[in-house]
Formats: structure tokens, sequence, C-alpha cells
């Protein structure tokens, strides 16, 4: 929203005589009242049981503006009254002209005079001929209905009608007067166009600035800073988009939008005037089908040719797991008449495209200090404003198993601790019910490390794990990470990952791993300033401690990061350059992030998680080159949810794919394929460049040769033995204390393979 103050002195007389000729030509003689106006209103509310002209002079609308609701009642009017009464005695004229010019909304999040100038001349108030000023001064009785964007025609007969009042009144001769008449309505939309397409971003600033300064945030030109680097935000723009288009293009064509064959090309043009472009996808209708293209109409006029090639992948979509043949040629695909979406390629050409069925979201924090450095609310902010990234809370699958294995780390579990990976039967005796939870592949392997538990995704280790460790332990253990203990489940399931849990706070949670065991909350707002440039709000987050944070490659400054880059706020869409910032103050006194897990924890976390991209179900990750990532497929009961959630030390980045209205994505669709190129496409790009980082080794550690088959320390010469992590306080017993060296197990001071 745009404010720009102008003084009275700097207002043209042209313009207060316009003004006053269309709201208050009384306003020089009255005192804050006009009886006259007001009679007529009362005559209305009389006749009709409502008040439909307000009969308010200048006067009693700076009352309402500043102290009141815009509600039509007769009680408000009477105070409106009274304050006009008061202002007048208080304030001189000039200074109550002053008020209202100044906040008077005037439509395209305008306010007042010079900054409407600004919007549809792309000028100062001062500088507009006679009849820009006359079409400026009908605004503020309907700013929609007499727009000059919206509504040319209306908006040019309100300014000729203003130009007649004034002839009329004497405030210009004939000459002028003619002459404005025939000065064109040249109006048109001056904002600066945004550089970055951050609209989710945007709404989440827009939202806690009415939080902190309500209405004003709308009208004081506040500058917001970001804590969002402009080049991570259009990577995560990007990886989004193209996920979506993949997954959607690996499940065939849905069919046209509409079908239109008997119209003709004018009701072509009519109908394709309302749609929207959607993410780069713009309506077309097709208007000849030959053997190798197409040609289509476009929203402007133009007909342009669409190849064959582009629209090759396009077999019928029957189910998510269903399609129909591999189309042959056009004609199989569309018919004339219909209308479709083509997706602009850089060369110019257009390309066959449709509007994803299926949405995504990511977000990508600090770990540090809980950093917004990208976020992403869905496929298209213009299709839906909703932000999945912060409101969607979907169940995470098996990539929330990470907090459960981090509480049995944390219970005297080790990653070479065998559990039992074979069937389990739970029942209810009151409601009569049997669970029977499986893994994935209804297959069973037995007695297995956690370690190799983890990377594998196995179910029903998890829930032994949970079983043995305690639901009331677990609860409080992962409660720690920012979570509501009100979205986990208090039974089994919740090893499963059956908690409703927005990607934010996956992310955020998921920031401890990355972070060496602390507890960050994720912010957006770097700092605020004023018109001026003075500041207003500086951010001080909880950190990762300084002698932590050093422990580890420092990260690059993040580029260009998104100043006030939030559409609906006044500094984003204007074309004046900012004003300096103000030096910041002396910065405050850091606040130190609150330890929640054991940084010995996190390491042996971090490395089992590694291994999850090393030989597990994010293996595709390794197409990256990176030695530092750590994450975790997750994947919902039949794949209604798509999840991956993964880090180094710079970014913890977590990435959530479904429908709105959960449906399976396919049977043969996972966390690793609809998720995993997401993540990778955005980390590709954030961590371009940047060495490896990952949280240094912390002290009380002890790394052992121990024997896969029994998770004991490997006697000398004992083949295949493999090296794992453990804390100095818990190691395995000795390969000796086993009754044999095949894995048959003794009772030790280790967890049990299962007590079940």
């Amino acid at each position: 929203m745009r404010r720009t103050p102008i003084r009275y002195a700097d207002i043209p007389p042209d313009f207060i005589h316009a003004l006053l000729a269309a709201e208050d030509d009384n306003f020089a003689s009255h005192y804050g009242v006009d009886l006259a106006s007001l009679m007529r209103a009362a005559t209305q509310l009389l006749s009709s049981g409502h008040i439909q002209t307000g009969g308010s002079t200048i006067t009693m609308q700076v009352a309402k503006n500043f102290f009141l609701t815009s509600e039509r009642s007769f009680s408000r009017k009477v105070n409106e009254i009274l304050l006009a009464l008061q202002i007048e005695r208080e304030l001189s004229k000039e200074e109550i002209f002053e008020l209202y010019v100044n906040k008077i909304y005037l439509g395209n999040r305008a306010y007042g005079i010079e900054a409407a100038a600004q919007v549809y001349y792309g000028k100062s108030i001062r500088e507009l001929s006679l009849a820009q000023m006359a079409m400026i001064a009908g605004l503020p009785k309907a700013p929609s209905r007499f727009n000059p964007l919206a509504n040319p025609a209306r908006s040019k007969e309100r300014r000729d009608w203003i130009l007649g009042r004034m002839y009329r009144l004497g405030h210009i001769d004939e000459a002028r007067y003619q002459q404005a008449l025939a000065e064109p309505a040249d109006a048109s939309y001056h904002m600066q166009t945004p550089e970055l397409n951050a609209p989710y971003i945007a709404e989440l600033a827009r939202a806690e600035l009415v939080g902190r300064y309500g209405s004003d945030a709308y009208t004081e030109g506040f500058r917001v800073i970001t804590t969002t680097p402009s080049d991570l935000q259009e990577a995560a723009n990007g990886a989004v988009r193209q996920g979506l288009f993949d997954y959607d293009r690996r499940h065939g064509y849905r069919g046209p939008e509409a079908r239109l064959p008997g119209a003709d090309r004018s009701a072509w043009l009519e109908e394709l005037n309302k749609r929207r472009n959607i993410n780069g996808l713009e309506p077309a209708v097709v208007t000849q089908v030959g053997g190798n293209s197409i040609r289509v109409l476009m929203r402007n006029g133009d007909e342009e040719t669409v190849n064959w090639e582009s629209m090759a992948w396009a077999r019928p979509f029957i189910s998510a797991d269903s399609m129909g043949p591999r189309p042959q040629r056009p004609g199989q695909v569309v018919k004339l008449g219909d209308l479709i979406r083509v997706l602009r390629q850089e060369d110019g050409s257009l390309a066959f495209g449709q509007v994803p069925a299926a949405q995504s979201a990511l977000v990508s924090l600090d770990p540090r200090d809980g950093a917004i450095r990208a976020l992403v609310g869905g496929f298209s902010f213009e299709q839906s404003n909703y932000n999945r990234a912060a409101q969607a809370k979907r169940q995470p699958g098996s990539s929330f198993k990470p907090f459960i294995y981090s509480a049995a780390l944390d219970r005297g579990f080790t990653a070479a601790s065998l559990i039992n990976d074979a069937p389990i039967v739970f029942v209810d005796p009151y409601l009569d019910t049997v669970w029977r939870p499986k893994n994935d592949t209804n297959t069973f392997l037995g007695p297995i490390r956690m370690r190799e538990a983890l990377y594998k995704s196995r179910n029903l280790v998890s829930i032994r794990l949970l079983q043995n460790i305690g639901i009331d332990y677990a609860l409080d253990y992962i409660s720690r990470f920012g979570f509501d203990k009100r979205d986990l489940p208090r039974n089994l399931s919740l090893a499963l990952g059956t908690a409703n849990l927005t990607p934010l706070e996956i992310a955020a949670g998921w920031s401890t791993f990355a972070n060496g065991g602390y507890r960050i909350q994720p912010y957006l707002i770097e700092r605020i300033e004023n018109r001026d440039g003075k500041l207003l709000y500086q951010a001080n987050p909880p950190r990762v401690p300084a002698e932590e944070a050093a422990s580890v490659e420092p990260v690059d400054a993040p580029e260009a990061p998104i100043t006030a880059a939030v559409p609906q706020l006044d500094a984003t869409t204007s074309e004046d350059t900012p004003p300096p910032a103000s030096p910041l103050p002396e910065a405050p006194e850091p606040i130190v992030a609150e330890r929640i897990v054991d940084a010995r924890t996190t390491y042996i976390m971090t490395s089992m998680l590694q291994d999850v991209i090393k030989r597990g179900t994010a293996r595709r990750a390794l197409e990256m080159g990176r030695s530092d990532l750590a994450g975790k497929t997750g994947t919902t009961n039949e794949s209604k949810d798509s999840w991956f959630s993964g880090y180094n030390a710079d970014y913890i980045t977590t990435v959530w794919a479904g429908f709105d209205q959960p449906e399976s994505l396919g049977s043969h669709e996972y966390g690793g394929t609809v998720a995993l190129p997401i993540w990778m496409n955005f980390m590709s790009v954030a961590l371009k460049d940047k060495p490896p980082h990952l949280q240094s080794e912390p002290e009380g550690l002890l790394t052992l040769r121990i024997n896969p088959a029994s998770g004991r320390i490997a006697s000398p010469g004992t083949p295949g033995a493999i090296f794992e992590l453990f804390k100095n306080e818990a190691p395995p017993p000795m390969a000796s204390e086993v009754d044999s060296g095949q894995g048959t197990l003794a009772k030790d001071a280790a967890p049990p393979i299962d007590l079940f």
C-alpha cells in the first residue's frame, strides 16, 4: 500500500477546487456540518429506512476516517457530526483539508492524492493537467466504481461532471473547460512490477505487519526486509513448479478446461479474457489441428503454433495408476475449440501443458537461527492463496521417524541396537479392533540394527522402539522440538508419522538435527523501517551459540535479500528509490537458543540420516555429488502424501507434495519420486559452490568396530566388521559376552533386541 503525505501549501489550487466541487463546495463557509445535505440524508432515511447518501462534509469524512467505522447507522452519524464540530473548533480549514487528502483511499492500494497521482499517472499531483486532477478528485466517492483502470468510461463521465461543476462555480473559464473535456483519459498503472514473484512470502510478511501495526501497515509506507534471499526464493519457485509439472505429466492429460466447438472467434476471446495465467500457463483455444502441430488463439488475439513434440506426453488420464494409449498425432489429444493451457518457452515458442492437479510446498530454514530462506505454499498463489507450507497440516509419514529414533538414542539405545523386524498384532478388547501394522514391502527382515532399520524405513522397528521407550516419554521428548502435543497422537501409530503437522513445523523440528541439538523458531522479517528509513524493528531470534557456530565452516552471506518484496506493502511497489536505511543501532545481546538434545545424539542421527541417502530410500540424491547431505523420505498410506526433509549445516529444507483433498498420488509414487526431486533441484542451487558443511564431532563419542550381525564389539578377525558410533558411557558389550558370534544375544546393559 502507498501513502505519500503532501502539505496543503503544495496542493495545486486547481485540485483544491476540483475536490471541493466534487465533495463539498460549501467547505469554506460551514462549521463542519452542511445542514442542507443532512436534511437530504434524513429524508432518505425516513422514506427508505436506511441512509443512501451520507450528507457528509469533508470535515465529517475526516472524523469518520480517523475515529469511526464505515457503518451506515444513525448513531454513527450523530457521532460523526459531534466530532466534526469539535474538529472545526480545533483545526483550521487548511489543516482539515490536508488531513483529508492524505488519508482517503483512492483505489489500487493508493492512499492520498500524491500516491494516487503516482499510481495513475506516474508523476506528482503538482504535475498533472486539469483533466487528470479532476479524475483523481472523482475517486473518493467510489474508488472502485470510478476507477480509471477498471472502469475508464465511467471514470471519464465522473471527470467531465466535475469539470462542469468547476466551470459553473467559476473556478475555470470556458476555454480551460473545453480544453480539459477534449483531453483523452490516459490513466495507466504506474506501479513498479516486483522483480521477484514471492507471493506466499509477501502474504506472511503482510500478516505479521498487520499484527504489529494494525491498519497502519497498509498506509504508513513501511519498508520490510525479509530473511529470504531472492536467488533462493527463485530457485524454490522453479523447483516446485518443475516438480509438479514432472509428476503431472507422468500421469497423463486430463482433457481441456472447456470445450467451445461451436463458438466463433469473438466468443473464444471473451472466454479467454475470463481466464488468468496460472504460474506461466496461459489459456488458449485450439483453432486448427494439423498432422504435426496445432494452432491456438491467445488472449491478445494472436494465433500461434504448438508443435507436436511438446504434446507427445499427453496420454489420456484414467486414474492415478492408469493411462490410455500413447497418442500418435495432435488430433488424438485436442479438438477444435478446446480451451487448453500453453507454456511460453525461453525461445518464445509455445509448449502444450496443463495446470497440475497436485500441489506442493517447500520451506527452507537456516538451522542456526530459524531464518526462512525460501518458502513456497503451492503451485500458484493466483490459483490458490492457501499457504500449504504454513497452514496445511498433513501426516509426515516416515519423515517423522527420526524424532522417534532420537528419543530412543537418548533412552539408552544405540545405532547398533538390534530390533526385531517381525509381524506384530495389537488387539483392543474394548473396541474389538485389531491393528496389524506392516512394512511398505510386506516383508520382514528379523533382527536388524537401528541404523539399517532407519535407512530402510522399517515400520515395525519404529513401532517396537516407541513401545519400548514409552508413549509418555516419547511425547514429552518430541514436543521439545516445537510440536504441539495436541497434534501428536497418543498411540503407537505416532511411530509411523500419523501426527498432523505443517511443512514449516517439520522443518523447524528437523533444524535441531542440523544445528547440533538446539531449538529454533522460524522467522521471516529481518527488520522494518518507516518511509524515512528509521529503524522500527530488528529481529533478534534465539541462535545457536557463537562457539557452536564457529565450529563449522561459515556460510556465505545470502545474496539480494528480499527487501520489502511484498506486493501488499508500500515500498515494494514504489518506483521511487527507497530511502537509505538508517544506521542500525547497537546490536542487542544475542539470545542463546535452548539446547534440547545432546549434541552427540544429533551427530549420530546425522550419520544415520546420511545413510538414508548413501544406501537407503533417498539414494537418488547421490546425483548431487555431495558428502554432507542427510535426510529422510516419507510416504503416507496409499501414497496420499509425499515428503522429503534433508539438510546440511547451512540449510534444512522440507518438501511436501499431495492433493489438497487427500487422495493417492499413485501406487508407484513415494517421497523419493515426488518430493525428493523438488528438494534436490532447490538444494542444488542453494549449495552450489559451497563446501561440505556438517556438525562437527562433539566430545564424548567412540568409534568402534562391531559385528553387524550382533551389534557387539567385534572380535579381532571378525569378517565383515564395520565401524559404529557410540556415546562414551554406552558402548556395546564385547563379543566374548555373547553366547555365539553368530548373533545369539545374551542379556546385558544394552537395550534388548525385542521385548515383545
